[in-house]
């Protein structure tokens, strides 16, 4: 049952690519503003995600909060490589000038989707209930990402149709992923106990090097307070889904 679910939570993530779509229907005013309460939400559920949720999972007789915190620390390293190295871009005002490097994209976010499958797989083998939230936590994420990356495409040179099947098919990655995570953490626990602090490094980093210096470069001040109460509501919402599910 928990594979059904995790697989099903997959698909549900690969399906929001298509929300790009919606760069395509509205102005850039409403598109801004959208965004940015996305992006303030995201952040703070990818927080929430990963202190409530994903660094308590990885706790255990045998590991212990340093080498929890290590692995944390790793990850949030190896993320910060990837998106300097393989080109992982978040263009969340949705132009980026990346006419160039509209394929690097769709590869970044294709092993980007990809390590989030794995995290949804694993969490589902811990339980429905951190699946769930890890889940909640990666499509509050992915919504403002694929507004942006839709964009980008689009902007690059790609046809429509073109940008629709291309942003899929690099979303569908986190359905592979999936079947790998969900495999190798019902076979070793170890792999629960590394992929969940692993993981928890990476919404860090996301959150803190990613989303909230977008928050920052709005000087609105009505905006900005909008975005900071949207950022406490999504921890408050991953706390509101630990305290409901026990």
């Amino acid at each position: 049952m928990n594979f059904i679910f995790a697989i099903s939570a997959s698909v549900i993530v690969s399906l929001v690519s298509f929300i790009g779509m919606i760069t395509l229907l509205l102005n850039e005013k409403i598109l801004q503003k959208i965004i940015l309460a996305l992006v303030g939400f995201s952040a703070g559920s990818l927080i929430g995600g990963a202190f409530l949720h994903l660094l308590p999972e990885s706790l255990s007789e045998n590991i212990n909060f340093i080498k929890s915190f290590s692995i944390a620390i790793s990850g949030f390293t190896l993320f910060f490589i990837m998106e300097k190295f393989l080109l992982w871009r978040h263009c969340h005002k949705g132009k980026c000038d990346v006419h160039s490097f509209t394929y690097m994209n769709l590869i970044g976010d294709g092993i980007h989707n990809l390590i989030d499958g794995i995290v949804i797989g694993t969490a589902f083998v811990i339980d429905i209930k951190t699946g769930i939230a890890v889940t909640s936590a990666i499509i509050f994420h992915e919504i403002p990402q694929e507004l942006g990356d839709f964009g980008v495409l689009i902007y690059g040179g790609m046809k429509k149709i073109k940008a629709i099947i291309f942003n899929f098919l690099s979303a569908a990655t986190a359905i592979i992923g999936t079947f790998f995570g969900y495999f190798f953490a019902s076979h070793s626990e170890n792999f629960i106990q590394i992929l969940m602090p692993f993981a928890a490094g990476g919404f860090i980093y996301i959150a803190a090097s990613d989303l909230i210096p977008e928050l920052h470069r709005q000087t609105d001040t009505g905006k900005s307070v909008m975005a900071i109460l949207l950022f406490i509501t999504g921890i408050i919402f991953m706390l509101w889904i630990k305290m409901v599910n026990g």
